[in-house]
């Protein structure tokens, strides 16, 4: 990395699950779409970037039948559970890191589970330094939801989604690239309601107003869909880092997003005052 992009503020780019995996097909990856994706990143060349991915077929099923997102409740299988988890993410972790390296960029893995710590499924423990060597490094740390211990819990599923806010707001990150399964958020599940609308642009505020509107596209994702992930935004937006959610399943919208290029989507914004790259 050239000194000069050291004082680059780093990008926070999320993969939902639901785009590198069948969330139909337990333990089913897309593994095309996972080397589409590394070739958008290798190819945007971000000075410095945190990668954050989540579990969709893989996690969500071993999650949902342990109940581990519930806590621990002095069940043997629960923690037989946690494990299964914990290795069925590290296995979809592997195949996104090979394909990134395939495509020549150095990333690493920081797995959640073993350097952050919940109190009601809120991170309150989190150890830094070995991210901001990485980053200072030259290095591309990528992290996943993962299961997590919690000081009330015992453990529990720690979201991709609320790493995203964490790591923006600790590293004062330029902005966030979202990358769902579809084109932004909508009024409504466009699913199941051919009446949704895409939200193009909102502020904090008007988040705020629509996010009961929306609701969760999967009743196995246990990290609470589409809902689950703007809750877990609103905090780094808070702080006046904007967030873009585009559809990743759709080939070169990340590059876009990343180049800051015209990419249809949804910006998210503290208010609408605010001076945002993305304009």
């Amino acid at each position: 990395m050239k000194a000069s992009e050291l004082n680059h503020k780093p990008i926070v780019l999320k993969i939902g699950g639901s785009v590198i995996t069948q969330k139909e097909k337990a333990f089913t990856a897309n593994p095309s779409t996972i080397n589409r994706l590394a070739e958008e990143v290798s190819q945007a060349n971000v000075p410095r970037l945190i990668i954050i991915h989540g579990g969709g077929s893989f996690g969500h099923p071993l999650a949902k039948q342990y109940s581990i997102k519930e806590g621990y409740r002095g069940e043997s299988s629960q923690l037989l559970g946690f494990s299964k988890t914990h290795q069925a993410m590290i296995t979809l972790n592997k195949l996104v890191v090979d394909a990134l390296i395939q495509h020549n960029i150095p990333v690493v893995t920081v797995s959640p589970s073993s350097c952050i710590v919940t109190k009601s499924d809120r991170i309150v423990t989190i150890v830094e330094e070995p991210l901001k060597r990485l980053l200072k490094t030259g290095f591309v740390p990528l992290l996943y939801g993962d299961t997590v211990l919690d000081f009330d819990k015992g453990f529990t599923i720690l979201s991709g989604d609320q790493l995203v806010a964490l790591l923006a707001i600790q590293f004062s990150a330029e902005r966030i690239v979202m990358g769902i399964d579809e084109d932004g958020l909508f009024t409504a599940d466009p699913k199941t309601d051919t009446s949704a609308s895409l939200i193009r642009h909102c502020t904090l505020q008007e988040l705020k107003a629509i996010q009961k509107q929306i609701k969760g596209t999967n009743i196995t994702d246990v990290t609470g869909g589409m809902l689950g992930k703007i809750v877990s935004l609103l905090p780094a937006i808070d702080k006046g880092i904007p967030a873009l959610i585009v559809n990743a399943a759709k080939p070169e919208n990340v590059y876009k997003a990343l180049k800051s290029e015209k990419v249809v989507g949804t910006l998210v914004e503290k208010t609408r005052e605010a001076k945002s790259s993305l304009d």
